[in-house]
């Protein structure tokens, strides 16, 4: 039982680990990403150890399947608390009948935009500009309800 206990912990760290090391991966710069993987594999050692333990393969799998669902879904919503708000840029086109509409709806909320008319005035391009997730969600909403909308959304960054 004590052998079963702690393959379950040590299955749990290692599904973070590895999870954290895929993140830093992309994200982080070569020194921070090789530093996570060099311990993550030091670590996996450890791991392979406890995987060849004798106890039956179905319960591997299962310790295994559980951990990685519990395991990466924590990281996930780790990552999920501690991303920053950034501001976004929501390029909308509308013909001149949704215009109206769009303006209303941006101005209801709250959220900040430009507009400008095309030369040939059949279309307004408006910016909007979002700060706040909950934001963006509304301008996809109010987006959405538009016939003739069309847009494309740029993230800020860092200078």
């Amino acid at each position: 039982m004590k052998l079963l206990i702690t393959f379950i912990a040590l299955s749990i760290v290692n599904v973070i680990f590895s999870t954290i090391r895929s993140i830093t991966t992309i994200k982080s710069g070569k020194t921070v990403a090789s530093i996570i993987s060099g311990g993550y594999f030091a670590f996996y050692n450890i791991m392979l150890i406890y995987t060849v333990a004798d106890f039956p393969m179905w319960q591997k799998c299962v310790i295994t399947f559980a951990c990685n669902v519990v395991g990466v879904w924590i990281v996930k919503l780790v990552e999920e608390k501690m991303r920053k708000d950034k501001l976004w840029k929501i390029e909308v086109t509308v013909k001149q009948r949704d215009k109206v509409k769009l303006v209303e709806e941006l101005v209801k909320k709250d959220i900040p935009f430009s507009m400008i008319r095309t030369v040939n005035a059949e279309y307004t391009k408006i910016e909007a500009y979002a700060a706040t997730q909950k934001e963006s969600r509304e301008i996809k909403e109010i987006i959405e309800q538009l016939e003739t909308a069309k847009y494309f959304v740029t993230e800020s960054k860092a200078l």
